[in-house]
């Protein structure tokens, strides 16, 4: 599962059972810079969007 730190992503790390470990974490400013990543941390090749809202900042977003 790949997730948002913090309390953004604690829904999803809420389905996770008690043994579960991280094994990989990333900063980025944007969604895009996130999932461009995760896709080379992969091995998916590029990660591509045409949504407004991947490129604009968490800040922006109210994510900080």
């Amino acid at each position: 599962m790949f997730c948002l730190a913090g309390p953004h992503g604690d829904q999803a790390r809420a389905l996770l059972s008690s043994d579960a470990k991280v094994v990989w974490t990333v900063d980025a400013s944007t969604h895009v810079e996130a999932m461009t990543k995760y896709y080379e941390y992969q091995g998916w090749g590029t990660y591509t969007t045409d949504l407004d809202w991947d490129m604009k900042s968490y800040a922006k977003n109210g994510w900080e």
